[in-house]
């Protein structure tokens, strides 16, 4: 595995501050590091900065699926239909460790929904769009079959339901092995560095000047081309470049509850309607079930963004509504997690009706600026850009074609589904003798790949002298530190690991002993230790804002 830690840090502000680049792009999300391996592996001089942490932001806040847009028919978007729906099976194949298969189920009700005839030809409509695979195709259920799916379901109200295809993924996880595989391939990426201002020659952008939040060290960084990636940010850099003008973004949010999973037991993913005609997800992951999402206007805090007791209140709702023998409460709630939407302003249209359509702005300037998509289309959009860059500035460059459609992610992919699996198994085989919890080795090959295998290693070692709930972290630890850049605290315990959101009594559990592993790494002093500890209890408090 390729190194990629924070003492690296010196070496790669000396290659930013060296030759210019070819691109550079602003944003560390799913759409700037899929533009940077993009661009990488196409022959490009790549660069990027995050001014926080890779997947800080909407990336690490989404529903986690790579799912084909179904929704979207209803808005009658079928070119969306169909790129998203074609990419998901991409992804999968690029990484099908990380975006696993998963069916989902679609109960019909009585008085809600398409009904049971047009949410049938509408499924295959999707399922030729999006080229599923023939074992993968909707099918179509009755009552009795769909309550055998799934008996929580309100059982009056149940007049059908269908199985489809969707793609379960780890976001944050994703957008980590992506910006890995583009520093493989030669791309320049640091995170903890903020953009202040666009360096210009003949007004044209020619660089950035950025200041190193871990550091405190300013300089600049010159490229021929410049592109923001920020997601909900773009509009703010837009204003520093002096070119919002036209359309400009329309951000929603976007909140998901987490909940231990004795307390909705659903027997798989289902994708069900509530009272206002939105349609909701529930799905089970491990020792948990998550809920999500809302989509509401947003207008506050963007590094801030946090679940309100409106929105607890109505995603619990619609769960008893839906399973009403579950009976839950707001108090049930285990953890939650809160992201924007940065879609593009259409007058009169509310959240909901906003199309989920990406766009690219370039200004007079140069900068060039991408908005909208979804966690699907990341790869289209990554292409687009680098295509326009090419055309812009690199047209008499011998540069090769878009690489990303068969560039496997992680230094060690696995070939298929079947090999995952196998894998799988083989890891549990090694686990048992250790009693973790039975779905520790899926956890580990779903974020990690065959690298889980260095991680068990690690953890053999340390398995004897203490509990191996704690060894294990620790060799998690290890291995994101040496090549994953964590550079704080939270960023190993929310977007490396997921563990707030999915697991937060081990977090409490742990969260001083792993600090202190992080102490020892990267030379904290007493106060900077309390300072990390204090900001990963607010980012926790914030998780239980609605109650």
């Amino acid at each position: 595995m390729t190194p990629f830690s924070y003492h690296d840090r010196p070496v790669l502000v000396k290659q930013l501050t060296g030759d210019p680049f070819d691109i550079l792009i602003i944003g560390g999300g799913i759409t700037g590091a899929g533009i940077a391996l993009d661009a990488a592996s196409r022959g490009l001089r790549a660069a990027l900065v995050e001014k926080v942490d890779f997947a800080y932001g909407t990336s690490s806040r989404s529903t986690k699926l790579i799912h084909g847009g179904l929704r979207y028919l209803k808005q009658l978007e079928f070119g969306l239909v169909k790129e998203v729906g074609s990419e998901r099976a991409v992804v999968h194949n690029l990484a099908p460790h990380l975006v696993v298969p998963e069916k989902m189920l679609l109960p019909l009700s009585e008085k809600k929904g398409l009904g049971y005839w047009l949410t049938s030809i509408g499924l295959k409509v999707y399922d030729l769009l999006a080229g599923v695979k023939a074992e993968d195709r909707r099918r179509m259920l009755t009552k009795a079959q769909t309550l055998r799916y799934e008996p929580l379901l309100k059982k009056d109200d149940i007049k059908g339901g269908a199985i489809y295809a969707e793609y379960r993924t780890d976001d944050a996880r994703l957008t980590m092995e992506i910006i890995k595989t583009a520093v493989n391939h030669g791309a320049v990426i640091l995170n903890y560095v903020r953009v202040t201002d666009f360096i210009y020659t003949n007004e044209q952008v020619s660089g950035v000047k950025v200041k190193d939040g871990l550091s405190g060290e300013t300089f600049s960084i010159q490229a021929k081309a410049v592109v923001s990636a920020t997601g909900p940010w773009v509009d703010e850099l837009r204003e520093i470049n002096k070119s919002k003008t036209g359309k400009r973004l329309h951000l929603t949010k976007g909140v998901h509850i987490v909940l231990p999973h004795h307390k909705l037991p659903v027997k798989q993913a289902i994708y069900f309607d509530v009272d206002d005609g939105r349609m909701i997800f529930a799905i089970p992951r491990g020792r948990i079930t998550y809920v999500g999402t809302t989509d509401t206007n947003y207008e506050g805090d963007k590094d801030h963004v946090t679940a309100t007791p409106d929105d607890a209140t109505y995603l619990v709702q619609g769960v008893n509504t839906t399973f009403p023998s579950v009976g839950l409460s707001v108090a049930d709630i285990e953890s939650s997690w809160a992201g924007l939407r940065p879609l593009i302003h259409e007058d009169g249209k509310s959240a909901s009706e906003l199309s989920r359509k990406d766009e690219i702005f370039e200004s007079p300037t140069g900068l060039i600026s991408i908005a909208g998509g979804k966690l699907t289309g990341y790869r289209k959009m990554a292409e687009r850009v680098v295509n326009l860059v090419i055309k812009n500035y690199f047209e008499e460059r011998k540069l090769k074609p878009c690489q990303t459609q068969t560039l496997r992610l992680s230094e060690h992919s696995f070939s298929g589904v079947r090999q995952v699996r196998d894998f799988v198994r083989e890891l549990q085989r090694k686990l048992a003798p250790h009693q973790l919890p039975p779905h520790t080795a899926a956890y580990l090959v779903e974020n990690y790949g065959q690298q889980a295998e260095t991680i068990f290693k690690r953890f053999e070692t340390q398995a004897a002298s203490q509990a191996a709930d704690l060894a294990l972290l620790k060799a998690e630890l290890w291995h994101c530190l040496h090549f994953e850049m964590v550079c704080t605290l939270s960023d190993f315990l929310i977007r490396r690991t997921g563990l707030t959101y999915f697991d937060l009594g081990r977090v409490l559990q742990w969260k001083e002993t792993i600090a202190r592993e992080c102490q020892v790494y990267f030379k904290w002093d007493d106060i900077l230790l309390a300072e990390q500890l204090d900001q990963l209890d607010e980012f926790i408090a914030s998780l239980k804002s609605f109650r």
